[in-house]
């Protein structure tokens, strides 16, 4: 008996490298393919499979997560494995919340994907023990509070103080101390600068 595998990943390289891992791993075998989410759920309203390896950022009508969601109230005795490049904190929580099995930070790979890909199969729920880093200015990503994430994450949707403020239900001086902070620490000069450097590096992405 073998186990059934889908890829979805928009990077042909490392969709590749998937592909590859799958077909050497020892009790998988590839069943499909894909460069988008949608293309996977589509797959999966007709097909069936026994595990999904989904990025979480794939251009499309759906990301990693939602695909994640769609499948797991459909289908859930599927197993996911959500793999990243992004330090972004929400996404283990939210595929936590939807019940998905495995984490996989491309950047880190503190155990080889075909290592997790059995370790879930097995019955095992897998995430990483470490957080990513990720240098922005003079500061370290793992430097800034939970609510100072929270707050730059509105700041890079473009959110004025008062709506982060009446977002986050707290005061806009409260909100002016929080990105002054976030300032001083990476030594960026406006809000803008810290909501683009933010952005790029991956630390947040806006919902």
């Amino acid at each position: 008996m073998s186990y059934k595998v889908i890829i979805a990943e928009d990077f042909r390289m490392i969709r590749e490298i998937f592909e590859n891992a799958v077909q050497q791993a020892e009790g998988f075998e590839l069943g499909a393919s894909f460069p988008t989410a949608a293309q996977a759920v589509k797959y999966l309203e007709k097909d069936d499979a026994d595990l999904v390896l989904m990025d979480v950022l794939i251009p499309g009508s759906m990301s990693g997560l939602e695909a994640a969601a769609i499948i797991k109230e459909k289908k859930p005795e599927i197993k996911i494995i959500i793999v990243t490049s992004m330090p972004e904190l929400s996404y283990e929580k939210r595929a936590q919340e939807i019940g998905v099995e495995g984490f996989w930070q491309k950047e880190v790979q503190e155990q080889p994907i075909q290592e997790i890909m059995q370790r879930v199969m097995n019955g095992e729920t897998v995430y990483p023990t470490e957080q990513i880093q990720v240098n922005i200015g003079n500061a370290n990503s793992t430097e800034f509070t939970d609510r100072e994430i929270e707050i730059l994450r509105e700041l890079v949707s473009g959110a004025s103080n008062k709506e982060i403020a009446e977002k986050l239900f707290i005061d806009s001086s409260t909100v002016k101390m929080h990105i002054s902070n976030m300032l001083a620490k990476t030594g960026f000069h406006s809000r803008l600068e810290l909501a683009v450097k933010a952005r790029h590096f991956g630390i947040v992405i806006s919902e």
